[in-house]
């Protein structure tokens, strides 16, 4: 989208161009420039143009700019939007918790959490549960964290997923391996063995997309 407003109706030539400079070095650094750097790229003659112009785009709207910053300029048009995700129970890591039937959790959630659009990739329907348990702490996710799921029925071998154990009516949150005649449910905890189970004993209720650390 390109942006043309200005006290005049329009942008001058020298704002656009500095203004189509910083899109370029954002989608190809994802990180804003410095003045020199649009100095440089605009073959602008002195950093009080940089300055000038700055301004102007800052006063419009355009860009949010912090001085004293070496690259504190933002683009406007990429501030990330926030979306609100469910929290919809609790999940094990560690022994699976028995749970009363296959909807392992609650539909109505307990708590809603907002987060940046980009956590979730565009993924629809994601949802968040509470870990409960250690037996994924070598993958940096500890009691009382936050997993991210996409709710999937299919994964890749060694996805980290919600998995549902139908005899034994329990879920849990292990990473998955499809091997010989079984599956195999694997911590990531040195002081924890796998579990092994039968195919047809397993339902995938979602895969790991994204974890937010409980800060203690």
């Amino acid at each position: 989208m390109r942006v043309s407003l200005s006290k005049a109706g329009a942008l001058s030539g020298r704002q656009q161009q500095i203004l189509d400079f910083i899109r370029d070095f954002f989608a190809k650094t994802d990180r804003p420039p410095t003045v020199r750097d649009i100095l440089r790229g605009c073959d602008i003659s002195s950093t009080s143009v940089v300055d000038y112009n700055l301004n102007i785009l800052d006063k419009l709207g355009i860009i949010r700019r912090s001085p004293e910053v070496s690259r504190g300029i933002e683009l406007v048009e990429r501030r990330k939007r926030g979306i609100q995700i469910p929290v919809l129970g609790k999940i094990a890591a560690g022994d699976p918790i028995p749970v009363p039937g296959a909807d392992t959790w609650n539909e109505t959630p307990q708590d809603t959490i907002d987060l940046p659009d980009d956590l979730t990739g565009g993924r629809e329907g994601v949802y968040a549960l509470q870990v409960k348990g250690t037996s994924m702490i070598d993958a940096f996710i500890d009691d009382g964290d936050i997993v991210l799921m996409e709710p999937v029925k299919n994964i890749n071998n060694g996805d980290m997923a919600a998995v549902w154990l139908k005899d034994e009516k329990e879920v849990t949150l292990k990473r998955v391996y499809r091997e010989k005649q079984r599956i195999r449910l694997q911590p990531a905890n040195t002081q924890m063995k796998p579990i092994y189970t039968k195919p047809g004993n397993v339902e995938i209720q979602g895969r790991v997309v994204g974890v937010i650390r409980r800060v203690t």
